[in-house]
């Protein structure tokens, strides 16, 4: 493969201004509700009022007789059809990957995720029918008009009451709500430390759900021509070819003769990544009224049925030795993935990292996923670590402030050391690489974790609490192995090249480019990044799990190293001389036996003039595959301060720092934007953010930004980060992944502060959000109540 230079021309590693904001913040983007073909008709849904309940019937008579009707479609109808279940494929199957079994080692259970149910409906906000209309307007009025006979059900919503064997079912076909049920680690070694331990400290925590609130609501665009027999689809999301191949699944019909289109994504995270039923909906619609359907959801509707993340229930023991070394850990984590299975991602990545940074030598975990009625949950940012890195993070400071330590020097005693590497954890997780103690040292540098007593003593001057927290991570990268990448380079004096992942914010368009300049000596504005089109796109993996810059970086490099070998034949024919004596060196092609040099631009222009012999025809243009399955592991420490006002609990943020260890950094610029929105994120649930159900009724109550707390500007500090850079030896250019790091930890800094803010009070634990509300109960509760977890 192809290696990064070192030279005066070297872009990698260059903070370059994004190529792509100027389209962005000029009105130029190409999001799907932007898109509206001629004739195209509105859909809208009908969704049930019920957390669980069996459809008796549905009675559409009056709604298609409302002006401006087209149809009415019903889950019957669908299942006349023979249009099939979304194939959400939700178990990880890498070669790395944590195998999840069902119960006593069984096949785990696929639930059918109709785009209409039939049978009955599963959650509050589940689509029992749709509506198409000419307008907005009109489809909502008809939709309101659709009368449908529900019989109301037992239902349940959180995982502790799912497993209990008399639990509302909600597969009757499964029998269980549990469809995970498995082991890992080393049960009896682990029992026997724990036995020997000098001592033991559990904690049960709750990390709730939250959901994306992704700037753009999610939206379809569908047409269907019978003329030719094929679909186009215009949606935002994470990876287009897939979404095709799922979808044509769906519909019964072969892949190629769908085209899905997916242009500038206004945010994902993650909720955008799987098929939701509304993208099946739309083009099956089209295909009965022959016209273009659009769906676009509301502010409220993406609140209570885009896919959600987090909601995970752990139960953590550790085992110490009396000078603080860990022996063992203990855990048990019951996912809740809602109705419908859409993936099992957070589960599995979670289920490898549960002794985070640190050289737990024992471990065990019972990893259990369950059906509840509720939302499906799905990979949200950093799927599946910030839960158990809240776990470990959350145990060690309570451990310390328990057993006597200091809360540094007990992680100091444990991280993995750099020599250590590549690490396999207790659970069969192989870290790459890392130097955990000094990216430890460096945040608490960083931070100015020194000055923090001073800082104290006058925030008690002015009435307030002031509290530190900080907290260390590793988390895993793998994603879909599979990548290519189309390289030609043109005449007109440009290249090209198509790439499958799929952008929403991340920068692909610049940091992509500064890889092929890299590579190709290219300029980086003569570079031309082309994805999510799959008449385009034939092949690629998509945007998840950190994989987009690692793997599309590989196989460029791949692919530039095959481009540059067919160059060289190229420039050995123009000149008719051997082709092993053509030499590539500072961006130009040359041999001993000609004094002429071109770089790849000359190169190509020269080339068009003449007709090249086979294998040679296409120019300097090539296709290449790669298949990568192994993971990597970033990894860094985060640190913060909080100040509460005890007649209040208001918090206010004064400090955040990080440091996160990415590998090889390709556009610091672009990496530090993303350190910074993953902070708020993760500060966004710990502090405010709550997908909130009424236990009594299964109601969301949290459906818009009136009843949903967001981070905002205003109540974020300015953040210190830094970049560390041990490179992985699992890829050519050393990458790991800069997307997630900002998250991961944030949860656990934020709680590990606000508990240290309010040590005083014998407070031990706090539930996520910590509202003001809640700090307030637990500062004037302290009296009574000594000890208490809100």
């Amino acid at each position: 493969m192809a290696s990064v230079t070192q030279d005066s021309f070297s872009v990698i590693g260059q903070p370059l201004q994004r190529k792509e904001d100027q389209r962005l913040i000029t009105g130029q983007g190409r999001f799907t509700d932007d898109f509206n073909w001629p004739r195209q008709a509105i859909a809208v849904m009908v969704r049930s009022p019920y957390p669980h309940a069996r459809i008796r019937s549905i009675d559409t008579t009056a709604a298609r007789a409302m002006p401006g009707v087209l149809g009415v479609f019903t889950g019957q109808d669908a299942a006349t059809d023979g249009l099939g279940p979304i194939p959400h494929d939700p178990v990880p199957k890498t070669k790395f990957d944590m195998k999840l079994t069902g119960p006593s080692g069984s096949k785990i259970f696929t639930d059918p995720h109709r785009l209409l149910p039939a049978d009955k409906a599963r959650h509050v906000g589940e689509a029992v029918a749709m509506v198409v209309a000419e307008t907005d307007a009109q489809a909502q009025d008809a939709a309101a008009a659709v009368i449908v006979d529900y019989e109301e059900l037992p239902f349940v919503l959180d995982q502790r009451d799912a497993v209990k064997s008399d639990a509302p079912v909600l597969w009757d076909e499964h029998g269980s709500n549990v469809f995970v049920d498995t082991w890992f680690g080393d049960k009896a070694a682990t029992d026997a430390a724990f036995a020997k331990a000098d001592h033991v400290v559990r904690m049960d925590f709750h990390i709730p759900r939250v959901t994306a609130v992704t700037m753009e609501p999610r939206s379809a665009l569908g047409a269907y021509d019978a003329k030719s027999n094929t679909y186009e689809l215009v949606v935002g999301g994470g990876g287009a070819v897939r979404q095709k191949n799922e979808i044509s699944k769906v519909l019964g019909v072969a892949p190629e003769t769908i085209r899905v289109m997916t242009y500038d994504v206004g945010g994902n995270f993650g909720a955008k990544n799987r098929v939701y039923v509304e993208y099946g909906l739309v083009l099956w619609a089209s295909r009965h009224i022959g016209r273009p359907v659009k769906f676009t959801a509301t502010r409220s509707e993406c609140f209570t049925t885009d896919y959600q993340g987090r909601d995970l229930v752990t139960s953590v023991e550790l085992a110490l030795r009396k000078d603080g070394r860990f022996l063992a850990l203990r855990c048990d984590n019951i996912s809740n993935v809602g109705a419908h299975c859409v993936s099992l991602s957070p589960l599995g990545k979670g289920s490898g990292l549960i002794t985070g940074s640190y050289d737990i030598p024992i471990a065990t975990l019972h990893a259990r996923a369950v059906f509840t009625n509720t939302m499906s949950t799905q990979a949200y940012r950093s799927s599946g670590r910030p839960e158990v890195n809240f776990a470990i993070e959350r145990i060690i400071d309570t451990a310390a402030r328990k057993l006597g330590f200091d809360r540094i020097a007990l992680r100091r005693k444990n991280l993995v050391r750099r020599k250590a590497m590549p690490y396999t954890n207790a659970v069969g997780a192989t870290y790459d690489s890392g130097d955990y103690e000094a990216q430890l040292n460096l945040s608490l540098d960083i931070s100015d974790w020194k000055g923090f007593a001073k800082r104290k003593r006058e925030a008690a001057k002015r009435g307030k609490l002031l509290g530190q927290g900080l907290g260390h991570y590793v988390e895993s990268s793998i994603g879909t192995p599979k990548e290519r990448a189309e390289i030609t380079v043109l005449p007109e004096g440009r290249v090209r090249v198509v790439i499958g992942t799929q952008p929403s914010g991340q920068g692909h368009e610049t940091s992509f480019s500064q890889v092929i300049a890299d590579l190709l000596h290219v300029p980086v504005n003569l570079i031309d990044i082309v994805m999510g089109d799959t008449k385009i796109v034939r092949l690629g993996g998509g945007t998840h799990s950190g994989r987009s810059m690692r793997h599309a970086g590989t196989v460029m490099s791949k692919a530039s190293a095959e481009l540059i070998d067919k160059a060289k034949a190229v420039f050995a024919h123009l000149h008719a001389i051997p082709a092993e004596t053509v030499a590539f060196e500072d961006g130009r092609f040359g041999a001993p036996a000609t004094n002429q040099s071109l770089d790849f631009l000359e190169l190509a222009r020269e080339a068009a003039k003449h007709k090249l012999p086979a294998p040679l025809t296409d120019g300097l243009a090539v296709v290449t595959d790669n298949e990568m399955h192994e993971p990597v592991f970033p990894n860094g420490c985060a640190s913060c301060e909080v100040e509460v006002d005890p007649e209040t609990g208001w918090i206010d943020i004064t400090r955040y720092s990080a440091v996160d260890d990415v590998g090889r950094c390709i556009n610091p610029l672009i990496v530090h934007g993303q350190t910074h929105g993953g902070i708020a994120q993760g500060v966004g649930q710990a502090m405010w953010e709550l997908c909130y159900l009424d236990p009594t009724s299964g109601q969301p109550l949290a459906g818009s930004f009136m009843d949903y707390g967001m981070p905002r500007a205003d109540n974020m500090p300015s953040f210190r980060t830094e970049i560390a850079e041990v490179l992985s030896p699992t890829n050519p250019l050393g990458i790991k992944a800069g997307g997630e790091g900002g998250t991961t930890p944030a949860l656990s800094v934020i709680v590990n502060a606000l508990v240290d803010a309010l040590k005083d009070y014998g407070v031990r634990d706090i539930q996520m959000p910590t509202t003001p509300q809640r700090i307030w109960r637990l500062i004037h509760d302290a009296a009574s109540t000594p000890h208490k977890s809100v």
